[in-house]
């Protein structure tokens, strides 16, 4: 991302995010210890929505056993992963596709979403930091982006340590409005420690 400077334009320091392919060789092990921690946050006979990520595709990837569950999702990865789990039923978002990322976006998904009711969200966003709240990369995708937070009773955030201080350009969601934090990062991260004192819950992976 660029921001207009005097003379021409630079590039936002840590804005710049690698495309899904490339996320999605990295730290998988991290990830699949997260998405295990996140298991048991998920309530069977649930509306849940799952935003695309590699860590929520990982999550998206063990539910097979999981009864009268129901998953939102804009991301055609988390549709494809759950295509082959019959006990699941999947609601996918309409919206223009956004290649790199393969999700869907803009209006049309924003208002499907009036439509339903969601207990839960689960999402990996660029950042989580104590002051500026859960960030991401993408201005073309923040509108939609916080339509999916604000349509979701609880949000349940997978986060990596690498993720917990970094900010990225654009601001989805305050600290205080999330729920619960899945991360391998100790109780001591700032993050952590500002989370649990607000009284959201840190889960350990």
């Amino acid at each position: 991302m660029l921001r207009r400077v005097h003379g021409g334009a630079t590039v936002l320091d840590g804005a710049f995010e690698p495309d899904q392919p490339q996320r999605a060789a990295t730290q998988w092990e991290e990830k699949g210890r997260i998405a295990e921690a996140a298991l048991p946050l998920i309530r069977d006979h649930s509306t849940v929505l799952i935003s695309g990520g590699t860590t929520t595709e990982t999550l998206a990837a063990r539910l097979g056993d999981r009864r009268g569950l129901t998953v939102v999702t804009n991301a055609l990865p988390i549709a494809q992963v759950l295509s082959a789990t019959a006990a699941v039923d999947v609601i996918v978002l309409g919206g223009v596709l956004r290649h790199r990322e393969q999700s869907l976006l803009g209006h049309l998904a924003e208002r499907a979403l009036a439509e339903l009711q969601i207990d839960q969200i689960f999402t990996s966003s660029f950042g989580l930091d104590a002051e500026t709240g859960l960030t991401g990369a993408h201005v073309d995708e923040a509108q939609t982006d916080r339509a999916l937070l604000a349509a979701a009773r609880d949000i349940v955030v997978l986060a990596d340590e690498s993720k917990l201080g970094r900010r990225g350009p654009v601001r989805l969601a305050r600290l205080e409005q999330v729920s619960t934090l899945v991360t391998d990062a100790g109780a001591a991260h700032p993050v952590c420690a500002a989370l649990t004192r607000r009284g959201s819950k840190v889960v350990a992976a």
